[in-house]
């Protein structure tokens, strides 16, 4: 089968086709004949040797596909060949074939394409598990999310709003905050020339926000105790800013603060299975409904790998980079 392959860590032009056998299956897994994959930060920190597969992994990229099953193990059921599925992978995604448990697969969503559905599982099982699970987001609660237009961004912004909450975000354009209203959010502010800390404390100044899933780190984890309010849940995805600052634990105990952080890629298969069980129960009808909308930014032929991670680390694009193989 043919793969995106990359001998050393480097930059975006590393990646090179190549071909390898096609991968084998367990009796929990099923194989997938991959029609699109997603492209992910966690991509490009593997790439570049900051992130390296958990044991037992596939060595190649690429976390979440959309396809058509080929074969399932013997242990599998809910499941057939020729089912269309998009699925949650450990590693293997950029290659026509990928092997997946079968517990970490959903259903395409109707009235999804395959392209579509691919950029669904790595965003989706993130934000459920930070701002649902951890962050216990409630109907009516206030959600802040750093780097709304990102493929985290645009996911956090739907599902929150289709659970009934209201959503505040920060994005680097006014451009990217005009998308980020347009997927409901109430209030977008850009970093680059606002500061969220003051404009937040400006329009909610009796309440703060309830829940705040962030990506950047840095100083903006003193501006999240800032701006957060009473009982509020603070959730760490990533460190893009910077994963060092100084600041003062002290609003953590005025406020009740809970400051928590997780990373999805080593969790078990049992754990990631739980999740998928809960986005198809809460989260697939509004997919299927079109109240949760896709936002494909850009789309590449499996040859042009390394051009949609040039685009992802530019951040100029809007919502999700897909391979299509």
């Amino acid at each position: 089968m043919k793969i995106v392959h990359f001998d050393e860590p480097g930059d975006a032009d590393v990646l090179q086709p190549s071909t390898t056998d096609i991968p084998t299956i367990n009796a929990n897994e099923v194989l997938i004949k991959v029609a699109a994959a997603g492209v992910n930060r966690p991509d490009i920190m593997q790439r570049k040797g900051h992130y390296p597969p958990p044991p037992g992994a596939s060595p190649l990229l690429g976390l979440e596909v959309a396809g058509t099953i080929t074969a399932i193990g013997d242990e599998v059921t809910g499941f057939k060949v020729n089912d269309t599925v998009c699925a949650l992978v450990n590693g293997g995604g950029y290659a026509e074939y990928v092997s997946a448990p079968a517990g970490q697969c959903l259903p395409v969503p109707a009235g999804w394409s395959m392209q579509e559905a691919a950029s669904l599982p790595e965003t989706f099982f993130t934000v459920w598990t930070n701002v649902f699970d951890l962050g216990k987001l409630k109907e009516g609660e206030t959600l802040l999310v750093h780097g709304g237009t990102s493929g985290i961004g645009v996911a956090a912004i739907q599902m929150a709003v289709a659970s009934g909450a209201r959503v505040i975000t920060t994005a680097g354009s006014d451009k990217k905050c005009a998308a980020c209203i347009d997927l409901g959010a109430v209030l977008a502010i850009n970093y680059k020339t606002e500061d969220f800390e003051a404009v937040i404390k400006e329009k909610l100044p009796q309440s703060g926000v309830d829940v705040i899933l962030d990506m950047v780190g840095g100083d903006y984890i003193k501006k999240n105790m800032s701006v957060a309010a009473r009982d509020a849940r603070i959730v760490m995805i990533a460190f893009m800013g910077g994963h060092k600052t100084e600041l003062s634990f002290l609003p953590m105990l005025m406020k009740r603060l809970t400051l928590t952080a997780s990373t999805l890629r080593p969790q078990s298969a049992a754990e990631k299975a739980k999740i998928a069980s809960q986005l198809k129960e809460q989260i697939w009808p509004h997919l299927e409904s079109g109240k949760i909308k896709p936002v494909i930014a850009a789309q590449y032929d499996f040859d042009q790998a390394s051009e949609a991670h040039e685009l992802m680390e530019s951040s100029a694009h809007i919502g999700k980079i897909v391979l299509t193989i």
